[in-house]
């Protein structure tokens, strides 16, 4: 498309489109709903909208080489929830949320080798455990077989479309909005019920391996979710929860890729620059090398701090077999990684692999961050439904507890579009809104020629968020001051989004992006500042209030209040189900 067409809202061309259940986001919950969807109501008509493709898009894209929650002979359900609620330092998670999800968990991982994961076996035939609750697999591949299945229920499938807002008719949801991101037309999609499946949000925070010239997203997490769905929740007023327990791990330093795959894949310890196990010599009164999982994100940091640094995961005494094995693992989740390695001339059995604290994320599948929703998935909005990292309050779901949430939504979906009466009305003054505000960049761009540009404003806010707001730079330490700052600032920018131009379609994208990142940041810091105590050190630490308070053993939730402009705090109580 011609930048001569965009330059005025009423010249992009329109798509309307109609369908039962709208999924966005066709990563791994969002394939699983679709696939629930259609089984429980052939008849049904299922779109997916996806920005990326779906074959290769999400978290899954580059594929994975453990499934991390399995629920192995001997455990239960319960026995699930009480290892998540350690994990979280003892809560608060969603127990109800954590025992619906592990119904379903198994169901779908077998589900998915039969049509074709490899899953790697013992001797007994049975699931190759890789820790308490890690089974090993052949997972390059993974997104390709889903996205298969996908089709072989018939789903309808749009790639390439990004959604921007809601559509909303008497307080509930009735449909979405979305930026064409190859031909630039601007999407209206009616349905009958909604599923978010976006997944959660990075690059609110400049990562430690940004040097300052094109290396913004060499990030852990997906580059492409960048908190669009919660964005649009928070716009309408959706309950949010839990957005202070920050997603912050420990990843191979200068790489940033994950190191479970050698920590608990091939038992090698974290040590310091004095060669010392750090886990087992400085916290082991915290569980050792069983400590929560926040404890292990912090630790490296707190190495460093206490001029102990730098720190490695001891592969030294690995065997050649191992070496071998271990990098045929990462070829299935991070094949750069052994490249880097090669890159480098690094032999890990004479020079163990250096590892730092990763940027924060805010990623419901890993902490619990994301919408408050219900057993059903269903959001505070009525149409609205929430599964995978979007949605909050079960932490330690990892991809088979999304995949779970991803069926649980389909069938809260499907029973919801059954007892509609009607489908609701789609306001066309708010379609012209929506599509005025979604190209005003371009109009910027054509009708004064200069402004600020999505990058410039990303990095800002990157910059601001890291000094301010608990960074890998700050050590993840703020404090009530900081947060203030941050929060001023972060009003400036969102008053500057005027100023915002694109010259193409590649640059609207990328403006939206950072206004979505905005919004999450603000409901962030809000957030943080509400949670006087430090609860998670490293995800959620509070200098100034450096002791946990057992006051606030409660979920921190918000809301966006359409009326006044305000985000409003407030706390729900932890209701603990499970002994």
């Amino acid at each position: 498309m011609s930048e001569k067409r965009l330059l005025k809202p009423e010249a992009v061309q329109e798509v309307h489109l109609e369908t039962d259940i709208l999924i966005i986001g066709a990563g791994n919950a969002g394939c699983f709903a679709a696939i629930e969807a259609k089984r429980l109501n052939p008849n049904l008509k299922v779109t997916l909208l996806e920005k990326a493709h779906i074959d290769r898009s999400g978290c899954l894209a580059a594929g994975m080489d453990a499934l991390n929650t399995y629920i192995k002979k001997g455990k239960t359900r319960e026995d699930l929830v009480r290892w998540s609620r350690d994990q979280v330092g003892g809560g608060p998670l969603r127990e109800d949320l954590t025992l619906s999800m592990a119904e379903y968990l198994n169901r779908c991982i077998e589900e998915w080798e039969e049509w074709g994961l490899p899953i790697k076996k013992d001797e007994n035939g049975e699931y190759l455990a890789r820790g308490k609750w890690d089974i090993a697999i052949h997972g390059e591949s993974m997104k390709v077989i889903l996205a298969e299945k996908v089709r072989e229920y018939n789903c309808e499938v749009i790639n390439k479309v990004a959604a921007t807002s809601y559509l909303v008719d008497e307080g509930r949801v009735v449909g979405v909005t979305g930026l064409g991101v190859k031909d630039g037309k601007f999407y209206v999609v009616r349905a009958g019920a909604t599923i978010v499946a976006t997944g959660g949000a990075a690059g609110l925070y400049k990562p430690y391996t940004n040097d300052g010239n094109d290396c913004h997203h060499q990030i852990w997490y997906s580059p492409f979710n960048v908190g669009t769905g919660y964005a649009m929740g928070i716009r309408i007023g959706a309950e949010m929860t839990s957005f202070e327990m920050r997603w912050c791990a420990v990843r191979t330093k200068d790489f940033n890729g994950p190191i479970d795959t050698i920590s608990v894949g091939y038992n090698a310890a974290m040590i310091n620059g004095r060669g010392e196990k750090i886990l087992q010599t400085h916290y082991s009164h915290l569980g050792g090398e069983a400590a929560p999982r926040f404890i292990r994100a912090n630790a490296p940091m707190d190495e460093w701090l206490a001029g102990r640094g730098p720190t490695y995961v001891d592969t030294t005494g690995m065997t050649p077999e191992q070496v071998k094995d271990l990098k045929e693992d990462y070829l299935n989740e991070r094949p750069t990684f052994v490249q880097f390695l090669a890159a480098r001339g690094q032999d890990i059995t004479r020079e163990p692999i250096e590892v730092y604290g990763s940027d924060p994320y805010i990623v419901g599948g890993h902490t619990a961050s994301g919408y408050w929703i219900n057993n059903d998935r269903s959001t505070t909005v009525p149409g609205l439904f929430a599964c995978g990292d979007v949605a909050g309050g079960v932490p330690n779901k990892f991809v088979g507890g999304c995949a779970a949430e991803g069926v649980l939504a389909a069938i809260g979906a499907v029973q919801y579009v059954a007892g509609l009466t009607d489908r609701g009305h789609i306001d066309p003054e708010a379609v012209k809104s929506e599509k005025e505000r979604v190209y005003a960049p371009m109009v910027q761009m054509a009708e004064v020629g200069d402004g600020i540009t999505p990058r410039e404003m990303e990095e800002r806010l990157q910059r601001l968020m890291d000094e301010y707001a608990g960074g890998v730079h700050q050590f993840y330490r703020t404090d009530h001051h900081r947060l203030e700052y941050a929060l001023k600032h972060i009003k400036i920018l969102q008053e500057q989004v005027r100023y915002l131009i694109a010259e193409d379609v590649f640059n609207l994208l990328a403006a939206h992006e950072v206004i979505d990142r905005l919004t999450v940041a603000e409901v962030l810091v809000h957030h943080l500042l509400y949670r006087a105590e430090t609860r998670w050190p490293g995800w959620q630490t509070r200098a100034d209030f450096p002791e946990k308070d057992e006051k606030l053993n409660c979920f921190v939730n918000s809301r966006f209040n359409p009326e006044t402009g305000a985000i409003e705090v407030f706390t729900r109580p932890y209701e603990k189900v499970v002994d």
